[in-house]
């Protein structure tokens, strides 16, 4: 036991899996006791936030609310990884890359000077929603995939070519199927950008509601520990869709894993 201590406190240590558990456990038990000792007396206690997650989940609807948010956020991800890993698998062909680096450099850009051009592109409601999220995530996903499509090295391709294979053979083994391990790790990282983006892209239109549409109308009545249960549950979603994806990323590309434990 006193190996562990000293391997978790001393720098470029590994430490088992028990010992990264009981980790997490201490910093989750030191995060709940400095809210409960908050000097803040208008923050919200522990027992309040519970009370109101209870009560907005069996009297005010928070299920169907989050059924939506999902909706949401699932749409805007297909659509996402779909235009991102095409734009970034296109970087190979020299008259796209001029594209694909206008479409990365759109990052900066916030998305409330775009809510109008997209309401007249998409009429608003449920569609303007998915597009602005879409446009959030493909940027950020387009930026870091078209880097790690830019870093494959030339070996590889030369070595396909050598084996005789055809360009489309060679964008399908060295492009596509060789940078899926990353392709997932970045839209596990995207779906992050996604929930973060959520509050802000269901607040332009609150007809079909959401978490975000809920929390907006919560803060504006200054109920806080309404905000902070809602809170809580959107931390719950991100932290299970992110525990999905790594874990399907394992599945998937069990050798990429294997690669960073032996690292």
């Amino acid at each position: 036991m006193r190996h562990r201590i000293v391997a978790a406190l001393l720098p470029n240590r590994a430490i088992d899996r028990t010992t990264a558990l009981l980790l997490v456990a201490a910093w989750v038990l030191a995060a709940l006791l400095c809210w409960v000792f908050s000097p803040f007396a208008t923050l919200p206690t522990p027992a309040e936030v519970f009370a109101a997650l209870s009560d907005l989940w069996w009297r005010r609807g928070l299920g169907p609310e989050v059924g939506t948010t999902l909706k949401l956020i699932l749409h805007a991800l297909v659509l996402t990884v779909a235009i991102s890993l095409a734009l970034s698998y296109a970087t190979v062909i020299a008259a796209c890359r001029p594209l694909v680096e206008a479409v990365c450099k759109l990052r900066f850009l916030g998305l409330t000077g775009l809510i109008f051009p997209f309401t007249l592109l998409t009429g608003g409601g449920y569609p303007l929603k998915v597009a602005l999220l879409t446009f959030g995530m493909a940027t950020f996903f387009t930026t870091a995939m078209a880097q790690v499509v830019m870093d494959i090295p030339q070996e590889r391709f030369d070595h396909m070519r050598v084996l005789g294979a055809s360009e489309a053979r060679i964008l399908w083994e060295v492009v596509v199927r060789g940078t899926l391990d990353r392709a997932l790790d970045i839209t596990r990282q995207n779906v992050a950008i996604g929930w973060s983006m959520i509050t802000m892209v269901e607040g332009i239109s609150r007809a079909e509601g959401g978490v975000g549409a809920l929390i907006l109308n919560q803060n504006k009545h200054f109920r806080l520990a309404e905000v902070y249960a809602i809170l809580i549950v959107i931390l719950l979603l991100g932290l299970l869709m992110d525990y999905g994806m790594g874990a399907l990323e394992r599945l998937l590309c069990p050798y990429a894993h294997l690669e960073r434990v032996r690292r």
